[in-house]
């Protein structure tokens, strides 16, 4: 069974199996997921279990006695706009933390999420669910662009993220490990995703990084130069109190930032009329949901947003962190 990641996750059916099952993540994205198992029309779900890219986990111990299997997962803030699991038919309960949930019918709206029907496909180590992405990597090259993408959001030039070795890779991880002492063989161990996480959220690391003082959650864009257009991409999500770096790739000169304020409902947060943002004179074209536009012309006419985005310098400068406060 695989499920592929492009902008929505979705599913490829196969043959039930009745063993212990696997999930096993050929994504560039570490992911927690939770898992459903249905019989008899009663579902229970369980999570979450923290899969690296590359990684396969074991999810069921022992015989794998449901009728139908079903699927949910998510992302960490760090990676702002990764593909994520919206198109599931099925809603169930969770929760945070470690869980189990006999009844995942029975909870409100408020608990549940949307999951995707599953059914596993046989391996050589037993029935798994494969976790994937448009680029459909293997567990190695998953590993390897799972690498790529944190080193990219950590400030290190590791582009493009694609799952192939590289110079450019290998100067970029190799900077990396010297500029945390590490040994050469961290790289291979289990903890080496948690370390780039770190990296990836640490504001005074490397490269440009987001950071929320305010009461509220921010979504926020980003703008950058690529082959001679302006680049805008979003939304990436900054919770209070938390700090993210958004991908920018290679080592700009100058980049663009704009953020909003949301309410627990997703609504933009206004001060009378005004919008409360942060972003400054250059327009940009934005719009609901997630978006990477590069023509800015006639927003409106195309039906696009607008918003004015701040012009940040970068030149000479190993980290800029934009703080949003009220």
């Amino acid at each position: 069974m695989r499920i592929a990641a492009a902008t929505a996750l979705v599913m490829l059916a196969a043959a039930p199996a009745h063993a212990e099952l696997n999930l096993c993540n050929r994504t560039s994205y570490q992911m927690d997921a939770a898992i459903g198992l249905e019989k008899r029309a009663n579902v229970v779900t369980r999570g979450w279990f923290k899969i690296d890219p590359g990684e396969c986990k074991q999810v069921v111990e022992g015989a794998l006695d449901a009728e139908m299997v079903y699927v949910h997962t998510r992302t960490p803030q760090v990676y702002g706009s990764a593909p994520a699991p919206q198109d599931g038919n099925s809603s169930f309960c969770i929760r945070e933390g470690s869980f189990e949930i006999a009844n995942a019918r029975g909870c409100p709206v408020s608990q549940q999420a949307r999951f995707a029907a599953a059914r596993p496909s046989e391996t050589p180590k037993g029935p798994a669910v494969n976790l994937g992405e448009e680029a459909d990597y293997d567990n190695e090259q998953a590993r390897l662009a799972g690498i790529q993408r944190l080193l990219v959001i950590a400030g290190y030039d590791a582009n493009p993220i694609d799952g192939v070795p590289g110079a450019k890779t290998t100067a970029a991880l190799n900077k990396f490990l010297a500029d945390r002492k590490l040994p050469a063989d961290a790289a291979t161990g289990p903890e080496f995703f948690a370390t780039l996480l770190d990296a990836a959220r640490n504001p005074e690391g490397r490269g440009f990084t987001w950071c929320n003082d305010s009461k509220y959650a921010v979504m926020a864009a980003i703008g950058t130069i690529e082959g001679g257009a302006t680049v805008a991409r979003g939304w990436y999500r900054v919770e209070q109190g938390q700090c993210v770096k958004p991908d920018v790739r290679g080592v700009p000169q100058r980049l663009y930032s704009y953020g909003e304020a949301v309410d627990a409902n997703g609504r933009t947060v206004r001060n009378g009329d005004t919008v409360l943002a942060w972003g400054g004179a250059v327009a940009l074209c934005t719009r609901d949901g997630r978006f990477e536009l590069s023509d800015h012309k006639d927003c409106a006419a195309r039906g696009l947003n607008s918003a004015g985005f701040a012009d940040i310098d970068l030149s000479g400068k190993p980290a800029t962190t934009v703080r949003f406060k009220e």
